[in-house]
């Protein structure tokens, strides 16, 4: 194995020479020409969720796809940025290794081995260093606007717990999405679309709070419950198939009971 890091390294080398030959003035690909990092941003936030759902479905073989998928998204941001005279995909790489042995002190210096809750005190502590060294005073200043809206809330709602600004149980946000929940009940009285959307998201805020209390991602939860909902009107369009008859001309009832089913095979399965 003496030699696989060289292996590695020839490897990468092939790989950031068809991203260099993609964007050739003379010969390159003509689509990759024209993107730039704007166009490009949203392919990224796409692998990184194709990613995810490999992980999820336990499927190894698209982890791998998935993983150079996104791994050329690197390639394709640090191409285009040598060109501007910015950076190169060695710079990214020398970046996170210094970083990552500046977070981890206690495996590449002299510090004593931590547990898992001191390492991610220290590490925000670091982070916390790193903002003000770039002049973001905030303790939220540096939670990226791009990520999903109910990561962001959990997020911002961790650092604010930092500092103590947090319900104390998990019971007691449940109280306030009692709260949320009636003054969305009152905005959709008054009929206004604003008001509406503004308390509606104030709901979601308090839920993603909750998920944060009880330690579940709502992202992954999200996830589920979509393939849940997946599998189980599945279930219903293949019953009224089999059965002859139409599904846009069921009643909600007749869809209903079917759904019933469903539900009652879900929870035969995952007794098992």
């Amino acid at each position: 194995m003496a030699d696989a890091p060289s292996r590695n390294a020839r490897k990468i080398d092939a790989l950031l020479d068809v991203m260099a030959r993609l964007r050739a003035k003379d010969g390159g690909c003509p689509w990759d020409l024209e993107q730039n990092f704007r166009t490009i941003a949203p392919y990224t936030v796409e692998e990184a969720y194709e990613v995810a759902d490999a992980i999820e479905k336990s499927d190894m073989a698209a982890l791998k796809d998935e993983l150079g998928d996104l791994l050329f998204q690197t390639v394709f941001h640090t191409q285009m940025a040598q060109e501007e005279g910015l950076f190169s995909f060695g710079d990214v790489a020398e970046a996170i290794t210094e970083k990552m042995i500046r977070r981890h002190p206690h495996v590449f210096g002299d510090e004593t081995m931590r547990s898992a809750r001191e390492q991610t005190d220290a590490w925000e502590k670091q982070k916390a260093e790193e903002r003000a060294a770039k002049g973001e005073e905030s303790l939220l200043a540096d939670v990226p606007v791009g990520l999903p809206g109910l990561t962001r809330a959990v997020k911002l709602q961790k650092r604010a717990a930092r500092v103590g600004f947090d319900w104390s149980e998990a019971k007691d946000v449940l109280a306030k999405i009692a709260e949320e929940t009636q003054e969305l009940h009152e905005a959709m009285e008054s009929a206004d679309a604003g008001h509406i959307e503004e308390e509606y998201g104030d709901l979601l805020f308090a839920l993603a709070n909750l998920s944060r209390h009880l330690d579940v991602d709502p992202e992954s939860a999200l996830r589920r419950a979509n393939e849940k909902f997946i599998r189980r009107f599945q279930h219903i369009e293949k019953t009224f198939t089999d059965r002859g008859e139409s599904l846009a001309d069921a009643s909600l009832d007749a869809m209903e009971a079917v759904w019933k089913e469903a539900k009652a095979v879900d929870k035969s399965t995952a007794g098992r």
